[in-house]
């Protein structure tokens, strides 16, 4: 029964964000809304994190097999898709590459500042003043 109430949150959240999907006329997908509902009703605790957990880490190690029908949907196409399969994969493999490289410079980027915050931090607790004289 637990996980029955805790796939019924997840299964709320997602309908939620479908009816908001419906009613704003933004190009978001209700699914995107569900997932912000999510993470706002966690945040403010309304829904604790103990009450989707479970559900929530099955779904993920499953979600390789809901990739499935949408790859048989593929090659079902596969007629209509061949014209534009080069353009498609230069595209997918190009934009991957660029998200991986911005991913990197902004991880890379939040280390640096919150070591050197915490560099700054470590020198105000020991007395040093943090004004540097040149």
């Amino acid at each position: 029964m637990k996980y029955m109430k805790q796939f019924g949150f997840i299964l709320a959240t997602t309908c939620i964000g479908e009816f908001l999907h419906y009613f704003i006329p933004l190009s978001i997908p209700g699914s995107i809304y569900g997932l912000v509902l999510m993470f706002i009703l966690l945040m403010l605790h309304v829904i604790p994190l103990d009450d989707v957990k479970e559900t929530a880490e099955f779904l993920i190690e499953i979600m390789p097999v809901m990739f499935i029908p949408a790859a048989v949907g593929l090659l079902e196409s596969w007629e209509q898709l061949r014209p534009i399969v080069v353009p498609v994969l230069v595209i997918t493999v190009f934009s991957t590459f660029l998200v991986m490289v911005v991913t990197g410079k902004v991880t890379q980027f939040v280390i640096h500042r919150m070591h050197t915050e915490h560099k700054s931090s470590q020198k105000t607790k020991s007395g040093k003043s943090e004004v540097c004289h040149e």
